[in-house]
């Protein structure tokens, strides 16, 4: 019993630290999940992150709090999932209302609105390499890079639902022909480098 409150209160304080610093949403928090999640306290694997973000976004809600619910219910749980959504919603909730209190008399300050000009710059950056961490998880074979190439210009006409939908499809599709034709199926990266270790006594590896 004491270990599991040792683990909520572990998964409250890890999202109660990233929240308050992840400006621009989300996507901004996945450098941070990771980081945390995956090296620091080796809850998850980089791929199972990666499937969290990708299912938080094909469900109603915040991006933020939908992962931080999925990340403590594969944990620790429904007390898990509680004690991550709790944890990544306060800070965001004492903030804004703490702004909302002071926004009349902070909205016209040049040094807050040159603050907000950087801290907008930064995000794009931050999400740009969210987006490469991902990437280097999700592409594992041809067949995902053709989706992703697709998928960039395709977001500009669709909704962002619509386009996971559609990759989802596409993805069942093209593993069924893949298995049909008789290849290999690579879920993920770990198949290419146990592929790639195996090959390794007969170029020299092991000498």
């Amino acid at each position: 019993m004491k270990g599991q409150w040792k683990t909520l209160f572990q998964l409250f304080w890890t999202f109660f630290k990233i929240s308050p610093v992840t400006f621009g949403g989300g996507f901004a928090m996945i450098p941070l999940i990771e980081k945390e999640v995956v090296v620091k306290r080796k809850w998850l694997k980089s791929e199972e992150v990666t499937d969290v973000f990708a299912l938080s976004q094909s469900v109603p809600g915040a991006v933020a709090i939908n992962s931080a619910t999925f990340i403590g219910h594969r944990i620790a749980g429904m007390k898990g999932a509680a004690a991550a959504m709790i944890g990544v919603s306060l800070p965001t909730f004492l903030i804004v209302l703490l702004l909302g209190i002071l926004y009349f008399f902070i909205q016209d300050n040049p040094k807050i609105e040159a603050a907000f000009i950087s801290i907008r710059v930064s995000i794009v950056a931050i999400i740009a390499f969210a987006a490469i961490k991902i990437g280097k998880t999700a592409i594992v074979d041809r067949s995902t890079f053709c989706i992703l190439i697709v998928g960039i210009p395709v977001l500009f006409f669709v909704q962002p639902v619509l386009a996971i939908l559609a990759g989802a499809i596409a993805g069942i599709v093209t593993i069924s022909i893949k298995r049909k034709l008789g290849y290999e199926v690579k879920m993920d990266r770990k198949d290419r480098r146990k592929e790639e270790n195996d090959f390794e006594p007969f170029m020299g590896a092991g000498i």
